[in-house]
């Protein structure tokens, strides 16, 4: 839409990721018009820009789907345990193609402001390609991990080379044959780009500030009717998802889902024998390991240990490996799930720099200089995270009652009711945003929408128009999410669950950590009647 007419809808959605397609979804389901925009060129959100090599999820693929129509369940056919980005996009591509979600959705086209008409009770929204929408109600799904955090080095705009960022990799084939590559970041995603590259390579150089955490993923292809027993029972799966802390149940493991626990409870064989059991599991295993291995320091240092010992095992060089070992409360920063990411350093043209050694100074033209030594490079890939949570709707001007901006509230500290919504803003939700639970995004975005949607029909069934999060429960939710984020082990590393990748982001849980059976029965009591918000 071109001109500057005002089109007038139900409801608008920024953001065609699994989140952005379940909302479009329900609000045809609920016959309410309905426009997404994405900046994209198809859906898929963050399947659709992580494209970089060795992108893969981290959650078992047939947990990491929707559950919400059972033909849907039974009629995709996952081909392996963890599926790469190609297929978790294919899979995002069937949805929208099964449920004619495109014909709702504007591609390429990026939200450049979400303002609220107090007059008119409405959500105006436009976009860069000149779309001026006036909606009841606006969704953001925007994205838990999508906002990339941008390179700032001095003189990097004179460097020659070829450069690169894991959050918009080119859907060209990069040719890395015979060069210098340089990769800034080890991170999940640089984890994975260097298990990749590392034999494609002439030489590749890790450029390393932070070590993680990392356990063999044990990924494998789905055969002999794996899948198949599986979605037999995708009913008792389902409902272990909602008894769990995260939302997944270790599928392809005998190890049990719940822990009952403590890791000081058992005797330093019985522990080890269980953290071996969980290696071999692979994935996210060591997150149900034991009861408190997120709260208690000594029962943290027995995994952390571990984990430490499995890098020295497999990196031959001992001053490598022990660069290679973190120092902090493991689980803290994000576990990196790899393949053969360690080994890389036991190739020959594969190296280590310690940016705690060797501060980046600058770029050249030719390369970068770290310490007083300029390596030259033909390549350099940067995976320098992203602005967690708040950081994609930050970047969109965003205003509320007294034209208050969103970003302005939320740099005095980060408030939620529920983590869907905050007060000032009414008709305003996120999905997967700010002070959710900590849980399987897929699953979470249908939670929340339904609970939305049904909250909606009840709220216009009564005449109502506009719901908001009353200030007494807005700060019962943000003192609760604090103090039960502060009684982990969180606040005692430098992470992203705190918010510290973002200088000035002030330092509070950004997530939920009370786990889902928890957050599920405080949601589900909130809506109940719509007692606990102002409704008018």
């Amino acid at each position: 839409m071109s001109d500057n007419s005002i089109e007038h809808l139900d409801v608008v959605v920024v953001g065609a990721g699994f989140a952005g397609m379940y909302a479009v979804y329900r609000a045809n389901k609920d016959n309410r018009s309905v426009k997404c925009f994405e900046a994209g060129t198809d859906v898929g959100g963050t399947w659709y820009w992580n494209r970089y090599p060795g992108a893969r999820v981290d959650i078992e693929c047939l947990e990491y789907s929707y559950s919400f129509d059972e033909a849907l369940q039974q009629e995709w056919e996952w081909t392996e345990r963890y599926a790469g980005q190609d297929e978790i996009l294919n899979y995002a591509k069937h949805v929208a193609e099964r449920y004619n979600l495109r014909d709702h959705i504007h591609f390429e086209t990026r939200v450049e402001s979400a303002i609220f008409n107090e007059e008119a009770q409405r959500w105006e929204v436009k976009t860069n390609r000149g779309d001026h929408v006036s909606a009841k109600y606006c969704f953001m799904a925007t994205g838990l991990i999508s906002a990339p955090v941008d390179p700032d080095f001095e003189g990097l705009d004179t460097f020659k080379g070829e450069q690169y960022m894991t959050s918009r990799w080119p859907k060209e084939e990069i040719q890395f044959g015979g060069k210098r590559v340089g990769i800034v970041g080890t991170g999940s995603s640089g984890i994975q780009v260097i298990s990749e590259i590392a034999e494609k390579c002439g030489e590749l150089l890790v450029f390393q500030r932070t070590p993680s955490f990392v356990i063999p993923l044990q990924n494998h292809k789905l055969e002999n009717g794996q899948a198949e027993k599986i979605k037999r029972k995708y009913d008792e799966l389902r409902a272990l998802e909602k008894q769990s802390f995260g939302g997944f149940t270790l599928l392809h493991s005998d190890l049990s889902p719940l822990p009952s626990k403590s890791a000081l409870e058992l005797s330093d064989e019985e522990r080890r024998a269980e953290y071996e059991d969980r290696w071999k599991s692979g994935g996210l295993s060591p997150y149900y390991a034991f009861t408190d291995t997120l709260i208690d320091e000594d029962s943290n240092a027995t995994m952390a240990e571990f984990a430490r010992e499995k890098i020295r095992e497999r990196v031959n060089d001992p001053k490598i490996a022990e660069k290679l070992s973190p120092d902090y409360h493991i689980l803290t920063r994000r576990l990196s799930p790899e393949t053969n990411f360690l080994e890389q350093f036991n190739r020959d043209n594969v190296d280590l720099v310690d940016l705690n050694e060797k501060p980046v100074k600058c770029f050249t033209e030719n390369g970068i200089i770290v310490g007083d030594e300029e390596i030259e490079l033909d390549i350099i890939i940067f995976a320098t995270g992203f602005d967690v949570m708040t950081g994609a709707m930050d970047r969109i001007d965003i205003r509320g009652r007294d034209a208050r901006t969103l970003k302005s509230r939320w740099q005095e500290g980060l408030t939620s009711y529920l983590g869907m919504m905050t007060r000032g803003f009414p008709n305003f939700f996120w999905i997967n945003g700010p002070h959710s639970q900590f849980y399987n995004p897929i699953l979470l975005a249908e939670f929340q929408c339904d609970l939305i949607f049904g909250a909606l029909t009840y709220m216009e069934e009564s005449g109502k128009k506009m719901l908001e999060a009353t200030a007494e429960n807005e700060q019962g939710w943000v003192d609760l999410t604090n103090q039960i984020g502060n009684m982990t082990l969180f606040p005692k590393s430098n992470n992203y669950y705190m918010g510290d990748n973002i200088p000035g982001k002030p330092r509070q849980p950004v997530f939920f950590l009370g786990g889902f059976p928890m957050y599920r029965e405080q949601c589900e009591a909130a809506f109940e009647g719509l007692n606990a918000f102002e409704v008018a």
